[in-house]
């Protein structure tokens, strides 16, 4: 029998509807010779499976549901969540309760990644260099002079729990700082203020085939803004460069470091790192993202085309790899 696939997105966060889009694209590459896709509905009030063209009821304790009076279950879940609670291990950790299996990365990677503050800490320990940086908890009674003092103008302020460059802001003046940690807090419960790097930004992919890491090409992004905010990803006001224009052994540099974290964090199926180089070639982590966009406009897809593979195979070596 083919294997009941619930492909799980949504979640409370502002990334919703990204979410379905992503969810959207890996149902529909999911080789359903061998697999039987389902599209898994989360939002705050209830949980749905769609099928036979409308939803029925999630139970939550079991993750099963009703049809023709019959309680049925999914054998694997892959969780196309951008954001609470798929991002953020909340939801790995109650399938690993329930015991059902999934393809993405487990508990501790998850929430480690989420916590951009925490995530960057843990890593600078393994000689991964980061960009300097504040963490926020309280929005009241901030030092702006104090931050723009320590990390210099400009800075990026962003939530510190949060995705899709929703809440980000780059700061240039002091006058500036206030709202833009507003802006941040409304996304989420903490903020990191970072120091601006000078560099291009460049990103690798990552995925397991369930006998190595295999890194994909690199993608340089350039944003038509003044950094890759929600417009650049989604509205096509950036140029992604796909494989980057640089040179062999910066990408080897650039995948062997990303490896190593893929490694070191224990991730798990596709995950997409984040750098900024500088013009001497210095390499600086911005973040690691355990459930990256999977969208049409998103980078990973693009990757694995420039890597000359087939989305659908790629995810049938995930899927087959936690089964």
């Amino acid at each position: 029998m083919k294997k009941k696939v619930a492909i799980v997105y949504g979640g409370y966060s502002s990334e919703f509807e990204i979410s379905k889009k992503s969810a959207n694209t890996i149902y529909s590459n999911i080789n359903s010779d061998i697999f039987d896709p389902f599209l898994v509905e989360v939002t705050k009030k209830n949980w749905y499976v769609h099928i036979r063209g409308g939803v029925t009821l999630i139970n939550k304790n079991k993750f099963t549901y009703l049809l023709n009076d019959l309680e049925n279950s999914f054998d694997i879940a892959f969780i196309t969540i951008h954001g609470t609670p798929g991002e953020d291990g909340k939801l790995q950790a109650y399938f690993d309760m329930i015991g059902l299996n999934y393809v993405n990365s487990g508990v501790l990677a998850s929430s480690l990644s989420f916590n951009k503050w925490a995530c960057n800490s843990f890593l600078r320990d393994f000689g991964i260099s980061t960009a300097k940086a504040i963490l926020l908890r309280e929005p009241n009674n901030l030092q702006t002079i104090q931050i723009a003092n320590e990390l210099e103008l400009p800075c990026f302020v962003k939530p510190n729990d949060g995705g899709s460059s929703f809440g980000i802001s780059k700061v240039k003046t002091l006058m500036e700082m206030p709202s833009a940690i507003a802006k941040a807090f409304a996304e989420g419960s903490e903020v990191v203020v970072e120091s601006f790097i000078e560099g291009r930004e460049l990103t690798c992919g990552l995925y397991n085939n369930g006998k190595e890491i295999i890194a994909l090409p690199t993608t340089e992004i350039i944003s038509h803004n003044d950094f890759f905010d929600y417009d650049a990803k989604y509205k096509g006001e950036s140029n992604e460069v796909t494989p980057a224009d640089i040179s062999i052994e910066l990408t080897k540099e650039i995948q062997a470091i990303s490896k190593k974290i893929y490694k070191r964090m224990a991730l798990n199926a596709l995950s997409r790192i984040d750098y900024i180089v500088t013009a001497k070639n210095e390499i600086y982590l911005i973040e690691v993202n355990t459930n990256p966009g999977m969208t049409e406009e998103s980078i990973i897809p693009q990757q694995i085309k420039a890597a000359s593979l087939n989305l659908t195979t790629v995810l049938t070596e995930i899927l087959n790899s936690k089964s």
